[in-house]
């Protein structure tokens, strides 16, 4: 199990063919809405400003990894020219990003949460959860808390955010992971407003309830026992 915990600290690994025998808060969307989608997932706009957010706050060393275009647009013929298919950061986005984490750097408080004398950036588990394996990777692990960094564009609607892009189940999980409460560190790319978000056990039970729903999606679409053609979904909603 350790080596294999291990080998999850390379992002090819943890993403690729060895990460996608175990289950993740990623597949949840896909099992609960859409199981035709499971583990076929493409890279997102939204996704590569947080994986650039997070390398700015934990990895500023590794910046230099990404390319970056200085146009207006991801519409126009340069872009499209340079870019050649691949999804790449303007550098407006990069502009609102270093003036986010400058912000979060330049707050003692958050600062301090972040940064404190022998936190963990970027650790990675495995578990067995309900009789199924699991994997995640937390952002800092400190001697209390697991903290996870986010970025949204409303901050004053963030609490709903948490239910719509399963922030829930991810503090379900990375709290069983690692048996420390969980909280979110947020800021705002708009305005810049920071915040600081603790998890209820309200906020916690709804994310279990949504990892048990996974699970069951799962076992009948993909388990051993698969009861279902996932081919054959198809969604039944009352209006």
């Amino acid at each position: 199990m350790k080596d294999n915990i291990e080998r999850l600290n390379n992002d090819e690994d943890y993403y690729g063919e060895f990460g996608k025998q175990f289950l993740s808060n990623s597949d949840i969307k896909s099992l609960l809405e859409n199981p035709s989608q499971f583990k076929q997932s493409d890279k997102t706009l939204p996704m590569l400003i947080g994986n650039y957010f997070h390398t700015a706050m934990m990895e500023p060393d590794k910046l230099d990894d990404y390319p970056i275009l200085d146009v207006a647009t991801r519409n126009n013929k340069a872009y499209k020219e340079s870019a050649m298919g691949e999804l790449i950061m303007l550098q407006k986005e990069v502009d609102e990003i270093t003036m986010l984490t400058d912000k979060m750097k330049g707050n003692m408080d958050i600062f301090d949460i972040i940064y404190a004398k022998g936190n963990k950036f970027e650790v990675p588990m495995i578990k067995e959860l309900h009789s199924e394996m699991w994997k995640g990777k937390a952002d800092i692990v400190t001697d209390t808390h697991i903290i996870d960094l986010k970025t949204t564009s409303d901050i004053s609607k963030f609490k709903s955010s948490a239910w719509v892009y399963n922030y829930d189940s991810q503090a379900y999980l990375y709290q069983e992971f690692f048996g420390k409460p969980m909280k979110f560190i947020v800021g705002c790319k708009k305005t810049l407003q920071l915040g600081v978000f603790e998890c209820s056990p309200e906020f916690i039970e709804r994310g279990r309830d949504k990892v048990l729903d996974a699970i069951i999606s799962w076992r009948k679409f993909f388990g051993p026992n698969a009861t279902e053609d996932v081919n054959n979904f198809y969604s039944k909603t009352i209006l």
